[in-house]
């Protein structure tokens, strides 16, 4: 295969969208949209990416000149569907931290409208150590203000050259908390109040995202290749279905056609809705089995559906804790359970549940804290297999050799990542290493101290009653047992 994916020849348009993260779920999922509109009405515009990290794929997005495949398959009504797509809505992605003046002058484009992100949970958060004349700010939200106070003054607060925010990490009102700390940094930096005046010119609305990405297809990668007839090293793959719900007063439909390009996009003035039912359900679903699935010897989502135990786990959390926990039409709920079930049961989709492990801490807040709280609300006791997750949690951040966002954990003699923020693998390592006594002691100590960590969870976990002992328990007896025999145990609804 002689032939290389830059053969397909990229597309000059103005870069109309400027987006703060260069992997597979953004390429997959906004690119992806903005090939589409590109194609069915006249949005002409093309987007940069920024990547977030000093290490990134901004090397290999530019050297195949922003171009690219996905791979899209399910079944729909029955039907077997698969779609390959060339992605030509890339202009080119930049590196903040060797280009920052390239990054900034994006700043001046007449063209830009719209940002979109997706920097993980843990992006949108205050760095008290950024300042405006850093090249770059630390965090995401220092990035925004700096290239937004940039934008204001090259066109001397011109309203009209405002932009509109998409933010598409999954935390709650994420829209709300970015211009929240980028109001903060505009104060604090005393970029003025006229600035202050103009952000509020910008939209910064609030976001849903839904469509399950694995990312690129290794085993497979060289099979498509050939039928494509080019290499591509920027592969992606994801299922069929998508949806993006936007929150905004403004109806920015008009400016950005998605929707009139036939693609599942809802502006709305409220996602709680879509908002709750997919995060709980969907998402908390991930969150509440991977962990464990993965210790228990599994490495996909399709394994875990296929898998008797864990899906009889699964299964108890969505429809015994998780909907129960919830407020709205039970039969709703479960017939949104139930099409989520089938879409893990995708047979295209390699999900790897090391994929999904990536910042757990941060995603069991958003995705499975509250069906937990929720249901010792409604019952006054701990939920056994939520508990367990969050035991489980617990017992997959055991690891050595931290470097940075990375620690090494073992399973069955095998090595593998545990990739979380710097500081929570810092304080697992030291808890790890600190605590002693047999299985149960150290597992009380351990849990008791994590369950504490207010800044992690919003909230002190052990004032529920009954939470430290259940997880302690389950954790010292993953130890002592192994994590099959807990699981069988919660498969025959028996506790440890």
């Amino acid at each position: 295969m002689k032939k290389t994916i830059e053969a397909l020849k990229s597309v000059p348009r103005p870069e109309k969208v400027l987006q703060f993260g260069e992997g597979n779920f953004l390429r997959a999922f906004v690119d992806w949209q903005i090939d589409i509109a590109n194609e069915k009405t006249d949005f002409n515009g093309n987007v940069v990416l920024i990547q977030p990290l000093e290490q990134g794929m901004g090397d290999v997005i530019n050297a195949q000149q922003g171009l690219y495949t996905t791979v899209l398959r399910g079944v729909q009504n029955g039907r077997t569907v698969e779609e390959f797509r060339p992605i030509k809505s890339i202009s080119r992605c930049l590196n903040p931290y060797s280009q920052f003046d390239e990054y900034l002058a994006c700043a001046e484009n007449p063209d830009l409208r719209f940002v979109v992100s997706n920097t993980t949970e843990a992006g949108i958060a205050y760095n008290a150590e950024d300042r405006l004349s850093d090249r770059p700010q630390r965090s995401f939200p220092g990035k925004v203000t700096a290239f937004l106070f940039r934008r204001f003054e090259h066109f001397r607060g011109d309203p009209s050259k405002a932009l509109v925010f998409i933010p598409c990490e999954l935390i709650d009102k994420n829209g709300d908390k970015l211009k929240e700390i980028v109001e903060r940094y505009a104060r604090e930096w005393k970029l003025g109040d006229a600035f202050l005046a103009w952000l509020e010119s910008c939209d910064f609305c609030s976001s849903l995202v839904d469509r399950i990405v694995p990312g690129y297809p290794k085993e497979e990668a060289a099979a498509i290749c050939e039928k494509l007839g080019c290499e591509d090293k920027l592969l992606v793959a994801a299922e069929i279905f998508h949806l993006w719900v936007i929150e905004s007063e403004k109806d920015h439909s008009g400016e950005l056609p998605l929707a009139k390009a036939g693609l599942n996009v809802v502006w709305t003035r409220d996602m709680s809705f879509y908002r709750t039912r997919k995060v709980r359900i969907l998402n908390g679903a991930h969150t509440s089995i991977v962990l464990a699935a993965y210790l228990y010897g599994l490495d996909t989502v399709e394994q875990c559906i296929k898998d008797p135990l864990i899906i009889s786990l699964m299964k108890r959390a969505i429809f015994g804790e998780i909907i129960p926990s919830m407020e709205g039409s039970a039969a709703e709920l479960t017939q949104y359970a139930n099409d989520v079930l089938e879409r893990f049961a995708n047979p295209y989709i390699k999900h790897l549940l090391l994929s999904i492990s990536l910042n757990s801490v941060s995603k069991f807040k958003t995705r499975a804290l509250p069906s937990l709280t929720g249901c010792i609300a409604k019952t006054g006791k701990p939920p056994a297999a939520l508990s367990f997750s969050l035991a489980a949690l617990i017992a997959f951040y055991q690891g050595t050799n931290l470097a940075g966002r990375e620690m090494t954990g073992s399973r069955n003699g095998a090595a593998y990542p545990i990739q979380d923020d710097e500081d929570v693998l810092k304080r697992f390592a030291a808890l790890y290493r600190e605590a002693e006594g047999d299985d149960g002691e150290r597992a009380r100590k351990i849990v008791r101290a994590v369950l504490s960590s207010a800044d992690w969870w919003g909230e002190d976990l052990c004032a529920y009653p009954g939470l430290e002992d259940a997880v302690s328990g389950y954790l010292g007896a993953v130890w002592s047992s192994g994590i099959k025999s807990v699981i069988e145990g919660l498969a025959a609804d028996t506790a440890p």
